[in-house]
Parts: structure tokens; sequence; C-alpha cells
């Protein structure tokens, strides 16, 4: 049953990522927005980049949704964050089927499946380089795979001319498949990348031109009246709460060297009235001496390391705090807590040396991939026995990690991970990122 209180929503996907789904994404959201509605954005995924962009180009805390690793209590209730706005915009991630196979089933966690919980038809942004009628079998292929899964239309992205526009609408017409929009190929609307994909939104040199820059460019081709028509969806039923937080007062590291927090953890800690005091290792700034917790998230240290290893009130500060409160870090702030990490060069930068833990992008190795552990010992916020769910993406390699493993660790499959975290005392560290407890 559609609740009439819940705004319609839709889901941005593609094939494959590459094919300029976040930029119409952002340029759709600030169009949306630039019109006077009120726009909610979501990710669906383990994604801790794209959010920022989306609160760039809305004004709205953007959240991930995530069939894999939320249970459908969290996963309502980050879904009822859209209460109040007039449309949901989610953008999915890779593409519209990837996920993983477990529980029995092909694309666990996908952004199919995302869609198919809230109800909302898929705009698929195809690119259509290359092709001209061929590029509507994609699409529908895309369109049939799963018939229960309700389907929007086609946006048209990187077309070359009028004449290859005019020939793939004729392949889309004879498969019966909308076109809300053709995009023609232009060079400077790709956003910048590094390793990891997309630079931090507060890196961009300059955000707010881009997003109005793309706004611009989708308000000028595509049909957003028409994009509006399509919206539909539901509230999800029986919304559970958002995380409970670790602790009362936590000190939260928050630079360009450590920003990957998940949005809904934040949100949920500062409803439940945890006080976040954020301070800056880039800038040298301890914790706060009052907190109760250190939290270091994920982020790029190895771009920092020499800053940081240079930042000797921080590092005294986070070393005085972990002798009576416990500190933990995830994958970059993991590093970080650890005995060293060498950079890409190949030089070596001394850490806190709160764990063990050596690190080095000298010889890349990529992790990617859901996690699943349940823990040897506490960590902030859960108990020893805990079954947490997360997500793993870096491209680190791991040359020491002595201390006692903090998890048994598995991959969505149930295969064992050699990256179990740490723990030393009162500091804990893990590779992967954090999302929910399980059955959350």
């Amino acid at each position: 049953m559609i609740d009439r209180a819940f705004p319609p929503g839709l889901l941005v996907s593609a094939p494959a990522s590459g094919t300029g789904k976040t930029t119409v994404m952002l340029g759709l959201l600030r169009a949306l927005a630039d019109d006077g509605l009120a726009v909610q954005p979501f990710k669906s995924g383990p994604d801790y980049i794209d959010p920022a962009f989306h609160r760039a180009a809305t004004g709205r805390a953007s959240f991930n949704l995530d069939t894999w690793a939320m249970g459908g209590g969290l996963f309502a209730a980050i879904a009822s964050e859209a209460a109040g706005a007039d449309i949901c915009v989610a953008e999915g991630s890779m593409g519209l089927y990837d996920g993983v196979a477990t529980r029995g089933r092909a694309g666990f966690g996908s952004s199919a499946e995302t869609a198919r919980a809230m109800g909302w038809p898929v705009l698929l942004v195809l690119d259509v380089g290359g092709q001209a009628q061929s590029a509507a079998a994609t699409a529908l292929g895309f369109a049939r795979y799963a018939p229960d899964l309700p389907f929007a239309g086609v946006i048209l992205n990187r077309v070359a001319s009028p004449r290859h526009e005019r020939l793939t609408r004729m392949g889309m017409d004879h498969a019966g498949l909308p076109v809300l929009g053709a995009l023609p190929r232009r060079g400077d609307l790709a956003l910048p990348e590094r390793h990891l994909g997309l630079v931090q939104a507060v890196e961009h040199p300059d955000l707010e031109a881009a997003i109005a820059g793309y706004a611009a460019f989708l308000r000028e081709h595509v049909d957003l009246q028409a994009i509006r028509a399509v919206a539909t969806g539901a509230r999800p039923s029986a919304p559970g709460t958002l995380p409970n937080p670790p602790a009362q007062r936590i000190a939260l590291a928050q630079d360009a060297a450590f920003s990957f927090a998940y949005p809904h953890l934040l949100e949920g800690w500062r409803r439940a009235g945890a006080e976040i005091l954020p301070f800056s290792p880039l800038a040298d700034e301890p914790p706060a001496p009052e907190a109760d917790l250190v939290w270091l998230p994920g982020g790029y240290p190895e771009l920092h390391a020499g800053p940081l290893a240079a930042a000797e009130r921080f590092r005294a500060g986070l070393r005085t705090l972990a002798e009576t409160k416990p500190v933990h870090g995830e994958c970059g702030g993991y590093m970080a807590l650890g005995a060293a990490l060498i950079d890409k060069d190949g030089t070596r930068h001394e850490m806190a040396g709160l764990l063990g833990l050596v690190t080095s992008y000298e010889k890349r190795k990529f992790h990617l991939g859901y996690r699943r552990a349940v823990l040897n010992a506490p960590m902030p916020g859960h108990p020893a026995g805990a079954a947490l769910r997360g997500h793993e993406f870096h491209y680190s390699t791991i040359l020491d990690e002595p201390d006692a493993p903090l998890a048994a660790v598995a991959d969505a499959d149930g295969n064992l991970v050699p990256e179990t975290g740490s723990r030393r005392g009162n500091v804990t560290g893990t590779f992967f990122h954090l999302i929910a407890g399980e059955g959350a």
C-alpha cells in the first residue's frame, strides 16, 4: 500500500560503473531542488563518498541503504529519513543487478534489491557510445531481467550527434522503452577521481560550480516533469531505530584524512543524545580530554602520512586518552593507530604506535567486499561474541599485524579473510567499516 504521507522516489542506476551515473545523479538532485522540491537523497550499497556529494547538491543528509548489511528494522528506519521530503532519489552502486551470491540468491545487496524494497522505479543511465539501436537490446535486458522490478525508462548518455540520438531513440521506441533524456557527449563533466573512486566532496576545487553545471546540463537535455511523474514507492513497514552510540562523549576525527563515517551511524549517535566532539589530526589537534571514546574513521591517511607522523600534539593526546578510555579506528583510522605506514614511494612514516600494525602502499593490494565479523573481545558499542556487518575497501598491504586478533572476519560467502583487526589494551581497530550489528 502506498503511504501518501511518504514521498515517492526513484533509483538512478546503470549497467556498470563508469557510465556517468553520478554526474546524472548530482545534476538531477540539484535541478529538482532548484524547482523548489525538498529532495531526499540515498545511496544504495556501502559507499561513504557519494553521500557527501548528495548533501552538497540538496542540502539534506544522504543515507546508505543496504539489503545485505542491514536488517529490515534498520533499513526501514533509514528509509524513514525521507519523511517530509517531496521526492526521494537514490543512486545505485556498480551495475543494477550486481551484488553477492549469498543466502541462495544472486544479486544479494544489489541496487535492484534496494529499489524493489522501496518500490522505486529504476531510471537507467545508459552509455550509448559506439552503438545506436543496439543500445535498446541492453536496456531491454535490464528492464526484463527482473519482471517484478519497476522500470521507469532510460537516460541516454554520451550521445555523439543528433543523428546518433535519433537512431538510438528508434531502437528504444521499437523496444517500448521510454527515453527520459539524451545527454550529448561532453568531456568536461567528469568528477575528479583517485584510487578509491571520487575525491571527497570537501576536496573538490569548485564543487558548487560543478553541481550547478550538471543541473543546467540535465535541465536542458532531460524531461524533469516526466521523471517526477514516474516516481513512486512506499515507506517500508515496521521501522526500527538508528544505531545507539558507543559512548556519551565521542571524540571523532574529521578532516581530509579521516572522513569515511556512515551518516546513519552519526545521526543515530546524535539523536540518542551522544555529544560528538570533532577534532582534526591533520591540524595537530588532540582529541578532547573529556571524551569517553575516541573514534578514527577511515579516509586517506596514506595521502597525509607525513603530516600525521609530525602531529605530536595529536599523538600525545591520543596516547594519554588510550590509557583509560577506549580508542577505535576503522581502515585508515586503524592504520593511523598502528606502528607505521609506508607510502607509495616507500617512505616509512611513524604512526601513533598504539597497535603494532604496519601497512604499505608501496606495493598495493586490492581489498574489497562485504565483511561479517564475530568479535573475540569487546569493541566500542559491541560486546564480545557480537556479529557485525560492514564493508572493506582499501589498497594497502599488511606487513605486520602482531596484536591479538579482534574478530573472526569472513567475506559475504563465509570465507575467512586474514584482516582480523587488532586489539591491545583499550585500543581496537578493524579494516572493515562498520555498517550495523547483525539483526539490527
